[in-house]
């Protein structure tokens, strides 16, 4: 069973950068797309930056200008940049690959921004 694995994350203050990564632990094969998504305390799972296998990008209006995706089909890895953090990106980040099979869903990380 292929796993997703992230890192990356942790506590940052207002104004600060991370780099989230996420590698899967074999061969996904298929994928139609990659993204990132969080969930903060007491709400709803939210897409945050999604990249398709031909490198277009989506990304939600809260993140716009500061966070870039980018990714890696062959090793099925996708990365998050985010600039600029605010406290309400406080959340859990998770990573996500779409492939024809279904999905696949990392652990999640704990992203906290100070203010």
């Amino acid at each position: 069973q292929v796993q997703l694995v992230e890192s990356g994350g942790g506590l940052v203050q207002t104004g600060g950068s991370l780099r989230l990564s996420c590698a899967a632990s074999g061969r996904i094969f298929g994928i139609n797309a990659m993204g990132w998504y969080r969930q903060a305390p007491g709400k709803q799972r939210e897409l945050v930056a999604t990249i398709t296998s031909g490198g277009i990008t989506n990304y939600a209006d809260s993140v716009k200008g500061r966070c870039t995706i980018s990714g890696d089909n062959a090793r099925a890895a996708v990365y998050l940049q985010m600039n600029s953090l605010k406290p309400e990106d406080t959340a859990v980040y998770y990573c996500n690959v779409d492939h024809f099979g279904g999905d696949y869903w990392g652990q999640g990380i704990q992203v906290t921004v100070s203010p």
